[in-house]
Formats: C-alpha cells, structure tokens, sequence
C-alpha cells in the first residue's frame, strides 16, 4: 500500500482523549490531529518522537490531519488500524500472505453471530472457507512483538467465535499484524491481559491457527513482508 500524497513529517506532542494528538510541525505550528488507534498504543507516545501524518482530501473535515507512524529507537511504527485490514487483504491478493493457499475470494466484514463480525470470509480455491480476524499490533519489547497492548474483552470475544467455527469444521485463523521492523518474532501480552493470553493459547488448541505477519513500514509505503514465529 503505497501512500497517494506525500506525508506531512512533525514531532509528537500528546495524545489525548484517544482519537487526538497534538502534533508541532516543521514551522513550529502545533496542530491537533486524528489518531486512528483506540488502543493504549503503548510505548509509541514518547513526546518529540517524530511522526508522519496524512492529509484528508476533505479540506472541510474537522481535523484533515492523520496520525500515521511514530519513530520508536530509530524504527517507523505504522499506528493506523484503519490501514490494518487493507494490508493484509492485499497480502492474500497478492499471495504474499500464503498461509491458506490459493484464495479465490475474500468477502470482509462478515457476520458470524448475534454480537460478533469478523474481518474476512475466505473461499479458498481447495474448496474450504476460512475465517479470519485480524489485529494490529503496535508493542514490541525486546525484539518480541506484543499484543494486546491494553484488556480487549472484544479481542477474547473474537477468538470465542473463531473456536465455534473451528469446532463446525471451517478454517480458523486470527493474524497479527506487526507493523513495525525490530521485531522477530509474536507472543501474546500475558503480562498486560492474561485471560486474552490464555484464550489464545485454548483457541491454538481448539484447532484456531495463530499467525504472525511482519509488515515494513515507511513514509512511502506499507506492506505486508514476512511471516514471524509466535513464541508461547
């Protein structure tokens, strides 16, 4: 996923009331902006960190500034989950993503109950489904990419769904998406929510496949690039 325009590059102030940052641009204006990431976004809000924005092509909008990536020891981390699904749909168009095999088609946004969608719906030319949710994560610690990076009952709820289909015989997979490059490999954050921890490790048993993808992040572009091992 190649960015349309140019990002706008700045110095992190704060980030408040969850969708906001205040950011100092090259000619030492502070702007408010929108951060796409509901997440505590743990250890990528370090004032003066540098950070890239994007512009909406609304001019009208409220905040046409978007909180993009954020440097973190010299490494760019991507920050918008809106951006998440795209990546990764484009890694299974593309066949980088291949942990499925051929997919002849991916239908997103499915409902597989009451209270609960997931991200996409995969017709796999074997003839199978699958079922995919998919999670951004932002937290690394020594070279082990970390989530969730604050408790998701939402997240626990997801991997529940992903079990019952496992157990009605589709494919069920949950995938990290890491979008930053000082990682090598995945672990869940028992530390930050250990009951999310423990479901994990329930759903890997119930036949849910855990998967790990590393995607390179820069002002330019973002994309999906290689598989990390999930260390449990």
């Amino acid at each position: 996923m190649r960015f349309k325009q140019r990002l706008v590059p700045g110095h992190l102030v704060r980030r408040y009331k969850r969708f906001l940052a205040d950011v100092r641009l090259a000619d030492r204006q502070v702007v408010t902006v929108h951060c796409p990431n509901s997440g505590s976004m743990l250890g990528c809000l370090a004032p003066g960190s540098a950070v890239y924005l994007s512009r909406a092509g609304n001019p009208g909008r409220k905040y046409p500034l978007t909180l993009e990536m954020i440097a973190v020891n010299d490494v760019w981390v991507g920050i918008n989950t809106g951006l998440t699904n795209r990546l990764v749909r484009e890694g299974l168009e593309q066949r980088v993503i291949d942990d499925f095999g051929p997919v002849a088609a991916i239908q997103a946004e499915v409902k597989v109950s009451a209270r609960s969608r997931l991200d996409f719906r995969l017709a796999l030319t074997s003839g199978q489904t699958a079922y995919l949710e998919v999670k951004n994560c932002t937290l690394a610690e020594n070279g082990v990419a970390l989530f969730p990076d604050a408790v998701t009952s939402r997240g626990a709820r997801h991997l529940e769904e992903l079990m019952a289909l496992a157990g009605q015989g589709y494919g069920a997979a949950v995938l990290f998406c890491v979008q930053r490059a000082d990682a090598d490999r995945f672990a869940p954050a028992a530390r930050i929510d250990p009951h999310y921890a423990a479901m994990l490790v329930k759903a890997a048993r119930a036949g849910v496949r855990v998967l790990a993808w590393q995607a390179a992040v820069t002002p330019e572009a973002i994309a999906v690039s290689r598989p990390l091992p999930v260390a449990w």
